[in-house]
């Protein structure tokens, strides 16, 4: 199975002679080496990185292939904060590309020669091309987003709809339950009263036949002490008169 390599297209502007200059760099990454095409508008430039030459770069960095080639790729396909770029010369027409990073508290560079392109045009239109169809896949993917930003806000706007309707029909729901509950509450309140108040009828109609017949005891005892007295006083009556009779008697 033949490795897929990924393409980055970096748009530099470099200091020169007081000036500064843009270049862009396409660049196509394998896993063990990559190529570049570079081009200020009016020449070109081609590096092609071997898998031996990168290897070899690797091994004096003391790294391993596939992270050397992650680095170069982190610097190359994005233009890095705080590192410096430089694109000079390097005589016969060729230009050396270098930038700057830091690994471990020590600023590094890293340099690759470039050799004239054998064909200027084409190695321009190849970049332009890459560019293009960039933009292109870019704008579709824009028109695709917002297309999905568009419908998702509609379903939004429909979910938030439904669910103030649902809202409302839930506090509608829950004060006609509210109100249903109060109702039979207050009913069996009143049913409630209604039974209290027959029973304390009830009680009431259960103490009068006691209340009565202790008045009619207290009556009868009342006339059987009168009873009494009466004969006592007979009794007394009686003696009486027989004591007289008898003192009577005597004196005769």
């Amino acid at each position: 199975m033949s490795e897929r390599p990924m393409h980055t297209c970096l748009r530099l502007e470099i200091p020169e002679h007081e000036e500064t200059q843009a270049i862009f760099i396409k660049a196509t990454w394998f896993d063990s080496h990559f190529d570049l095409s570079i081009t200020n508008g009016l020449d070109a430039w081609i590096c092609n990185a071997s898998e031996a030459e990168v290897r070899e770069r690797a091994n004096q960095w003391d790294q391993p292939v596939s992270e050397y080639i992650e680095t170069a790729e982190r610097y190359l396909g994005f233009q890095q904060p705080g590192s410096t770029y430089c694109f000079v010369d390097a005589g016969n027409g060729q230009k050396r590309l270098s930038w700057t990073f830091e690994k471990e508290g020590t600023k590094l560079e890293w340099r690759w020669k470039c050799q004239l392109s054998p064909n200027n045009k084409k190695t321009t239109t190849g970049i332009l091309d890459f560019l293009m169809d960039a933009n292109i896949r870019l704008s579709e993917e824009v028109v695709r987003k917002t297309y999905s930003f568009d419908k998702l806000k509609v379903e939004a706007e429909k979910c938030l709809a439904r669910s103030e309707k649902f809202n409302n029909e839930k506090a509608e729901f829950e004060s006609a339950v509210y109100a249903k509950f109060v109702g039979v509450l207050n009913s069996k309140k009143a049913k409630l009263r209604e039974l209290r108040d027959r029973l304390s009828k009830k009680e009431t109609i259960r103490k009068s036949p006691q209340e009565d017949n202790e008045s009619t005891d207290k009556t009868e005892s009342y006339d059987e002490g009168s009873d009494e007295l009466k004969s006592e006083e007979e009794a007394a009556k009686n003696l009486i008169g027989t004591s007289k009779s008898r003192k009577r008697n005597r004196r005769k």
